[in-house]
């Protein structure tokens, strides 16, 4: 998720920030995470937790999974590799 790719979810994330109190974002096709991307995804949770909902990432691949981590976003929105441990701690 380069500047492009951002900026073409950047919207319907705000809309599912705004309205949402359980998101589970899916990011298995996704193969380039930068800071533009990192950034849209942060902002979109931080509604969602401030009113007590949940927001978290499912199926990195590799390569992003390891930007997560070395980005510490991994310590403030939980990733899940599998999609039913996903879904039960985010009920």
């Amino acid at each position: 998720m380069d500047i492009e790719g951002a900026a073409s979810i950047d919207l319907k994330m705000n809309i599912v920030g705004g309205t949402s109190n359980s998101v589970l974002v899916d990011l298995q096709k996704v193969t380039y995470l930068g800071s533009v991307g990192i950034s849209v995804l942060v902002a979109a949770s931080r509604p969602i937790k401030n009113r007590g909902g949940k927001f978290a990432f499912l199926g990195p691949i590799p390569l992003v999974a390891e930007v997560l981590r070395t980005t510490n976003i991994d310590k403030m929105i939980p990733v899940y590799f599998d999609l039913n441990t996903a879904l039960a701690e985010m009920a």
